[in-house]
C-alpha cells in the first residue's frame, strides 16, 4: 500500500555545540527521507544553522521536528509542501 507524503524543509539551529551528535543521529536515524541537507557554521553568533529537505509521510516529518526541537539548545521547525505525493 501506496502512504502519502509532502516535501517539507525543516529549518534547524543548534545552539548548544554539544547536541551535534545528537541532531546527526537523529538524521542519520531518518536519512531515507532526507532529499539534502545543508549546514552554515555562524561563528560570529556561536551558531549552527542546518537545513533538511524532506520527502516523507507526515507523522515521520513531524516526528523528526519534535525529536529535534526537543534537543537542549536545539531549535526545530518544518515548513511543508501544499502537493502530496506517494511512496
Amino acid at each position: 500500500m501506496e502512504q502519502e507524503t509532502r516535501i517539507a524543509v525543516i529549518g534547524i539551529i543548534v545552539e548548544d555545540k554539544a547536541a551535534v551528535s545528537q541532531v546527526n543521529s537523529l538524521l542519520h536515524e531518518y536519512g531515507q527521507y532526507i532529499i539534502g541537507r545543508m549546514g552554515l557554521p555562524y561563528e560570529k553568533k556561536e551558531v549552527n544553522i542546518i537545513s533538511i529537505v524532506v520527502d516523507a509521510p507526515m507523522d515521520k516529518i513531524s516526528a523528526l521536528s519534535g525529536k529535534l526541537g526537543k534537543l537542549p539548545g536545539v531549535s526545530a521547525k518544518a515548513l511543508y509542501s501544499k502537493s502530496k505525493g506517494t511512496i
